[in-house]
């Protein structure tokens, strides 16, 4: 297993590789925004299937939010983040180059990890999905990850934490101080239509 700490994990990233790190739900494979493809390639995932950006605080991800949703993201983030929740809202006109989605929104999540947070803290924002092949069941172990990925390199220090095992609930936005499920999980958000 080739495991890293979170500033040998900035210098892999900046070479376009992705690492694997726990979250408070399922492992996370991450990259930095510029180099998305890498997730897809490793994970064998659709394209037409979005990542989500994990931040380390919900004013780290601010930015990437449209402007006409920021007060209802900043009333939702700051109730459930960090948690279990992935929002999925209109992205900032500045922040379209990011996006792998086809509808100009972007799922953002702030996970209830100390060693994902302190991740991202050094990293900033990663864009992320499970750390599974697609397709193939996920796992919260980090040796038996390295089955999938045995190039991809892991935070360290292992054994991790306990983790839910459970995908995050994702909720969407339609429009002011309107929010509909996508994805039941382990949040209930009392704000949903």
């Amino acid at each position: 297993m080739n495991l890293v700490d979170c500033k040998s994990a900035l210098k892999t990233l900046k070479s376009g590789l992705p690492i694997i790190f726990p979250t408070d739900t399922l492992p996370a494979i991450g990259c930095l925004p510029r180099f998305s493809n890498t997730i897809y390639e490793f994970k064998k995932r659709d394209k037409d299937k979005p990542l989500i950006l994990m931040g380390s605080e919900h004013k780290q991800l601010i930015d990437y939010v449209h402007k006409s949703a920021k007060k209802d993201y900043e009333n939702i983030a700051s109730k459930y983040w960090p948690g279990a929740l992935t929002i999925v809202i209109p992205a900032s006109e500045k922040q379209t180059s990011i996006l792998t989605s086809n509808d100009l929104t972007l799922g953002l999540r702030i996970p209830n990890s100390h060693m994902a947070q302190s991740l991202l803290r050094v990293t900033g924002p990663l864009l992320t999905s499970s750390a599974n092949i697609s397709g193939l069941k996920e796992s919260t172990i980090a040796e038996d990850i390295t089955l999938d990925f045995p190039s991809v390199k892991i935070l360290g220090p292992v054994p991790w934490g306990k983790s839910s095992g459970k995908a995050s609930t994702i909720i969407f936005w339609k429009k002011s101080g309107d929010w509909r499920l996508i994805r039941e999980g382990q949040v209930l958000v009392r704000e949903l239509n």
